[in-house]
């Protein structure tokens, strides 16, 4: 009896895949499963080495590392890439990698599937960008309505899109692999410990948890995660000389993130309201806080608040205004009987949210291609 070949999935992403958490997690589900996995994205000239993964990986360089140029780039190289290579399901993440999927997937009669790991054309990036903005949308506009696998990380995403464009999205929320994380590991300290761990960007409400720093005393803030703000937040620690409260530890691997979430003693996930995506974040941080049984303090917004009130593991803040911010905080650091609720709260919803749950979503959609 001849040995059925395995059936060959491309997953692309524009990230350099060192710290893309959900995309290794697909890939993993996938591999699980059967398929032969490639995972293609990028290679930037401070890119950190890639740990070994079970399934294959490749890297592109490319001349240019951001704006329009790199886009283009980017689906030039990839939907030449995925027309002279072996595959029979073709993976894209993001509406900046769904260009070359469509046109690969059209030309080849391949079946594509979509992940929007968020929604795309409302980040703050382009908001106060109109015309590429509008450039962006008109490319969702023409491609998602034909697309007829796709998924999302949330309800409210799926709603749009299921509403906009008359694609159901199914929701692969982004959490974490059961003891991915190890929780109650004694810590090395005893000063209090903030954690924000992500992407340094704006929105994320980074500024004005420095700014509540300064009315904050015994407490240490450690930013854990690089982006386009970085340099800017660095000057405003150094110019209110909270160098001694304030920590950023750079971009880190998934691993080395995974040993310092849960010495914290609270995660931020405070998103500001800068339009639709923020507004329906929610973020892989969350979940690995909750992994890692770190009561939470979170923004009034729909998805976050949502898990925070449904497990009750920690609180949610009204206002992002430094003082309101820094009460918060207080409260969430200081209120020990509250803490001890949150920290049995937390074991549960840890069971509750996990990957080997959430992606039987996932193998649903997937199993009709093997």
């Amino acid at each position: 009896m001849t040995k059925q070949r395995q059936k060959r999935i491309i997953v692309s992403v524009t990230s350099d895949l060192v710290s893309d958490n959900r995309v290794h997690k697909v890939c993993t589900s996938l591999y699980n499963m059967g398929f032969s996995v490639l995972l293609v994205g990028r290679k930037k000239r401070d890119s950190l080495p890639l740990q070994s993964r079970k399934y294959k990986t490749r890297r592109f360089k490319l001349l240019f590392e951001k704006g329009p140029f790199f886009y283009a780039c980017f689906n030039l190289r990839l939907f030449c890439f995925l027309l002279f290579s072996k595959n029979d399901v073709l993976l894209a993440n993001d509406l900046d990698t769904l260009p070359a999927n469509f046109l690969a997937s059209k030309i080849k009669g391949k079946s594509l599937v979509y992940d929007s790991h968020e929604y795309f054309t409302e980040v703050p990036e382009l908001i106060n960008r109109p015309q590429v903005q509008k450039t962006w949308k008109q490319l969702e506009q023409k491609m998602v309505p034909k697309i007829k696998h796709a998924y999302t990380v949330c309800d409210s995403i799926a709603k749009v899109y299921s509403e906009k464009y008359g694609t159901a999205f199914k929701v692969v929320r982004n959490v974490p692999f059961a003891g991915s994380v190890s929780a109650n590991l004694p810590k090395k300290h005893n000063e209090k410990t903030v954690l924000y761990q992500g992407a340094v960007n704006v929105g994320r409400g980074l500024k004005q948890a420095i700014l509540a720093m300064q009315k904050i005393e015994g407490v240490k803030l450690i930013i854990a995660g690089d982006g386009d703000i970085k340099p800017e937040l660095e000057k405003l620690v150094k110019e209110k000389k909270l160098e001694n409260k304030i920590q950023f530890t750079g971009r880190l691997s998934l691993e080395e993130l995974s040993k310092i979430t849960p010495e914290a003693d609270l995660g931020l996930s405070i998103e500001e309201d800068l339009g639709l995506n923020y507004r329906f974040a929610l973020p892989n941080k969350l979940f690995d806080y909750i992994q890692a049984l770190v009561p939470i303090l979170v923004t009034n917004l729909p998805e976050m608040a949502a898990i925070v009130k449904q497990y009750e593991i920690g609180k949610i803040t009204p206002s992002l205004e430094p003082k309101v911010l820094a009460e918060k905080i207080k409260e969430v650091l200081l209120d020990e009987d509250a803490r001890r609720t949150w920290k049995k709260n937390l074991t549960i919803a840890a069971k509750d949210l996990t990957w080997e749950k959430e992606e039987k979503v996932l193998q649903d959609i997937f199993k009709n291609f093997l």
